[in-house]
């Protein structure tokens, strides 16, 4: 970070704009900041962390109080800072919430607070965001700080100096782990955490599981679990598969006894059945010949039931022609009640409505005459309801006209609003239209560096495993060359027994020229040939070309690697990601607005269109509603008139319909009663003939009346019924008399009734005694299955479980390990701790390296690794150790003067350490405004000469004083200046 520019309006003491150029006072590596008491030199340092971080150090903050009280009324506080920020230049505009005047009126109104945040591309200024929360995100992002931690690392505001010198482990831990970026570490912790929780948790649910099946086990055994089990996870070891063993052979055991037994029962069950079954067959034939004599001496009587049943036949045989006369006279006499029935209601209903019964005639021409005069008003009652729709009709329009009125008046008003407001969001889209191609150039930028970091680390694992192939492939290459040349020498060895190999009876020897072979040379062991060894080179060429190609591949991924390290830069890949997606949540929200306008643009138009129509459309409706309303009154006085005229004809009835419909209604009821009368005459003549031609009808069939021939009648289905029944007794007594006809009738009418009860009471008894043997094998039998099932079971979860337990064991030392509590990680710290404790200790040494110089090599700083009085955490606390006594000191016990010495070594030991972390903050501009006058002549010399080494890193160190010494030491100076109209800022250089 690096200050360039800062301007400040009605802010703090400020009440004029006053400008501050850092680029004239950096320059310099060492600048002083002094002013009398009072005049506002902590207040530029205010307004550099209000530009930054939209809030002021310490108890500045809570008073609420940034704008300058002697500003005039309506004068905006604002600060602005060009700054350069991870390598980009950046312009910061502020302005805290205020109160100003009000327009009109008496009073005052709040203003909100405000930022906008410009990046510097080339010569042009572009906007990034103008959003609070999204301008705290990307500057926070780029410094890689919160407030409290910029104020402890690079601008040292009053009363918080040594704040890092004295803050606890847990303190500095929270400060280092953000300047640092060891939150994967934390990350690690955190996942070990819950690794070891789900495991706990998989390993609950095979316990429970395992449990279970214990407790299902012994219920299926009907045994109890023995009290060594009790704890389950000892138990797993060893005791509980011997325990399911033992259940087994129990189970198996108890199934081999009830089969046995089962099979004895089965044995007597059989017997009896078999005599049971005999005693049934005896039983069956006796009772057959017994039933037959039975019936013979039912039916054989000379005068029974069965002679009456025959006569009753032959009666009803008779009567049965006279059916249709008789069901015609009981129609007859149906049709004469029907009528009598209908004759008397109608009758009734005349004398209801005033008929004249005695005098139907005269009745029906009076009703007749009455009805054709009342008809003949019909039409005019219909033009009198028509007129009455037709005023219904314009009265309903009229108030639809009066309502639409209403509404468009409304209508127009919400649409003169909705037009001033899609304006402005047609404006704002404009906006983000032209602010959305730097968006989409910021979005590409970081794809393209979040791509390289992507490359980078897959192309480091691919070189990684491109070496390990490339150096096997070429030791295998040595492997093969050896082998060939220990090939060649054993070949070159054996050349006298190949030689000989070759040699045939009377051909000459190609060494001596001999076409005599006494004694040629024989090999010993496999003598390799020529076709070996050409194996052996092919093999070692094909390897060389191997290892060729995977040395070419090597050097394509190196230089890949080399481009793509070059693409990410310094970033880190968390950074990246960041920025990235800041870029595309601003480049969407620009979008959204975009897509917001043209939607908004659309209906302008519309809104515009409706307006005008809105406004054409409101002459024609109020025309409208005067023509209505005349042909309405004109309409009201016909109808009165024709309403007078029908009313007489109406009567008391509502309408002239109604009347009419009732004469109507009373002349169908006279011709309905002349109607019924006749056919009540006409009926009672019809039944008498039909009674007549039946009395006659029974004398010829030999009845004497007419009733006693109906008596005698059946029925189709009674007369079906009783042929069946003779027929039937008939038959049973031919088929008794042939029973009786058998050899064996009477040798079974003597035979004693079997005991068929008590035969059939043992074979009970013995199947009773099967079944439940049977009963007892299956259920033993399913008892052993399930218990060897259920074993199999649980030795498949115990197996399941051992390595779980195990994995969970491992997981539980290794987390107990990293979180600093297990017993042998000797100094309790966390993982994340021990690594910013490494971090801490490089502090310590550069802080050192100045706090040497500065205290004449009295004080040292020491890094401890235990814990504090009072903190939770150890690996980051530290003492002062004073070499001048050799005892080590806890800082608190330092002096104003000792305390200020130590604390900017440790502040410029803590910048250096993080200038030059990778992905670290370059810490270019300290300000420190605390202490110095605290210190002798010869430590604020120390002190200077230190400072001043700064120039070398390109770091500027600004000192906040009011000492009038530190004006002589110091050339380079920003003058705060005090006055009753506000302060003012100017840089004073003088020569060394």
């Amino acid at each position: 970070m690096r200050l360039h520019h800062l301007s400040v309006t009605a802010f703090g003491p400020f009440v004029e704009t006053a400008e501050v150029d850092f680029d004239a006072l950096c320059d310099a590596g060492l600048f002083l900041l002094s002013g009398p008491t009072g005049a506002g030199k902590s207040s530029v340092l205010d307004a550099v962390c209000f530009a930054l971080y939209g809030a002021v150090p310490g108890d500045r903050q809570h008073a609420g109080r940034l704008r300058s009280d002697q500003a005039p009324p309506g004068l905006a506080p604002s600060v602005t800072l060009e700054a350069e920020l991870s390598g980009r230049r950046f312009r910061i505009i502020r302005s805290p919430a205020w109160d100003r005047p009000k327009k009109r009126g008496t009073g005052s109104t709040r203003e909100q607070a405000r930022v906008t945040v410009s990046e510097r591309r080339g010569d042009v200024w572009t906007p990034l965001t103008s959003r609070l929360d999204e301008a705290g995100d990307l500057l926070s992002g780029l410094l890689g700080m919160n407030l409290d931690q910029f104020c402890q690392v690079a601008l040292l505001p009053q009363g918080q100096f040594q704040a890092f010198l004295r803050a606890d482990s847990g303190q500095r831990h929270q400060l280092l782990a953000r300047l640092f970026r060891t939150s994967r570490f934390e990350r690690v912790e955190g996942w070990l955490r819950d690794h070891r929780i789900a495991l706990r948790h998989a390993s609950d649910d095979r316990a429970a599981v395992v449990a279970d099946l214990v407790s299902r086990l012994s219920e299926a055994a009907h045994l109890a679990v023995p009290d060594d089990m009790a704890d389950l996870v000892v138990a797993a070891e060893g005791a509980l598969p011997a325990w399911v063993g033992e259940v087994r052979d129990a189970a198996a055991f108890r199934r081999t006894t009830t089969e046995a037994t089962a099979q004895a029962a089965t044995v007597a069950h059989e017997t009896a059945a078999a005599a049971s079954e005999a005693a049934r067959a005896l039983q069956t034939a006796r009772s057959r010949v017994v039933a037959a004599a039975e019936t013979v001496e039912r039916l054989e009587p000379a005068t029974s039931p069965h002679d009456d049943d025959m006569a009753r036949l032959e009666q009803a045989r008779h009567a049965e022609g006279l059916g249709p006369l008789a069901r015609l006279v009981d129609d007859r006499q149906r049709v004469r009640g029907e009528a009598q029935e209908r004759a008397g209601a109608s009758l009734t209903a005349a004398r209801d409505a005033g008929l004249d019964v005695d005098d139907l005639a005269n009745e029906l021409e009076r009703v007749t005459d009455e009805l054709a005069s009342r008809t003949a008003l019909l039409p005019t009652e219909q033009r009198w309801a028509e007129l009455r729709d037709e005023h219904a009709d314009i009265t309903d329009l009229l108030e639809s006209l009066t309502g639409d009125e209403e509404l468009a008046t409304a209508e127009a008003e919400v649409v003169i609003a909705l037009v001033r407001d899609l304006t402005a969001v047609v404006e704002a889209a404009d906006e983000a239209l032209r602010a959305e191609p730097a968006a989409q150039a910021r979005v590409e930028a970081s794809t393209s560096v979040v791509a390289a970091l992507d490359d980078v680390l897959r192309l480091t694992a691919e070189q990684a495993s491109a070496a390990t192939d490339h150096d096997a492939a070429r030791a295998l290459v040595v492997d093969l060359r050896e082998q060939l040349l220990d090939l060649r020498e054993r070949r070159i060895a054996g050349m006298a027994a190949e030689l000989a190999g070759a040699l045939a009876v009377g051909d000459d020897c190609p060494v001596c020229g001999s076409v005599e072979h006494p004694h040629p040379a024989r090999s010993t062991t496999a003598q390799p040939d020529t076709e070996a060894e050409r194996a052996a080179q092919h093999a070692v060429d094909d390897a060389q070309a191997v290892e060729l190609a995977l040395h070419l591949h090597l050097r394509e991924i190196e230089g890949a690697l080399s481009t793509a390290r070059a693409g990410a830069g310094d970033s880190d890949r968390e950074g990246a990601m960041v920025a990235l997606s800041d870029a595309q949540a601003r480049l969407s929200s620009l979008r959204a607005r975009v897509a917001a306008g043209a939607t908004a643009r659309q209906r302008l138009a519309e809104s515009t269109t409706r307006s005008a129509d809105l406004a054409a459309s409101t002459g024609e409706r109020r025309l409208r509603i005067t023509e209505l309303t005349k042909d309405l009154e004109h309409l009201t006085r016909q109808c009165l008139d024709l309403e007078r005229g029908l009313a007489e004809a109406r009567g008391e009835h509502p309408e002239l319909r109604s009347a009419v419909e009732a004469l109507s209604a009373r002349k169908d009821l006279v011709r309905a009663v002349r109607a019924d009368t006749g056919g009540l005459d006409s009926a009672r003549a019809s039944y008498a003939e039909a009674l007549s031609a039946l009395e006659s009808a029974a004398l010829e069939a030999g009845f004497s009346t007419g009733a006693e021939a109906r008596q005698a009648q059946l029925g189709t289905e009674a007369l079906s019924a009783l042929e069946a029944q003779v027929d039937e007794r008939r038959a049973l007594l031919t088929a008794a008399r042939q029973i009786l006809d058998e050899p064996d009738a009477w040798e079974l009418l003597t035979t004693p009734e079997p005991q068929v009860t008590a035969i059939e009471a043992a074979a009970e008894a013995a199947a009773e005694a099967r079944e439940g043997c049977r009963a007892g094998a299956q259920a033993a039998a399913r008892t052993a299955e399930r218990v060897h099932r259920l074993g199999d079971e649980l030795e498949s979860a115990l197996a399941d479980w051992a390595p779980l337990r195990e994995e969970l064991a491992l997981a539980t030392r290794v987390a107990s390990f990293a979180d600093g509590k297990a017993p042998d990680n000797r100094l309790q710290m966390r993982l994340s701790a021990y690594v910013l404790a490494h971090r801490l200790s490089q502090v310590v040494a550069a802080a050192n390296a100045r706090l040497a110089g500065m205290s004449d090599r009295r004080y040292s700083l020491e890094h401890v690794g235990r814990r504090g009085a009072g903190e939770r955490r150890g690996g980051l606390s530290l003492v002062v150790r004073d070499d001048w006594s050799g005892e080590s000191r806890d800082p608190a016990t330092l002096s104003g003067g000792e305390t200020f010495v130590v604390s900017l070594a440790l502040a410029l030991g803590l910048a250096d350490v993080v200038a030059h972390e990778a992905g670290g903050i370059d810490l270019q501009t300290l300000c420190v405004d605390e202490g110095v006058g605290a210190l002798d002549a010869e430590t604020l010399d120390d002190v200077l000469d230190i400072l001043d080494t700064l120039r070398e890193n390109g770091r500027a160190v600004g000192v906040v004083s009011h000492v009038a010494e530190m004006r002589d030491r110091i050339p380079t100076q920003l003058v705060v200046g005090k006055a009753r109209t506000g302060s003012t800022l100017r840089v004073v250089a003088r020569d060394g």
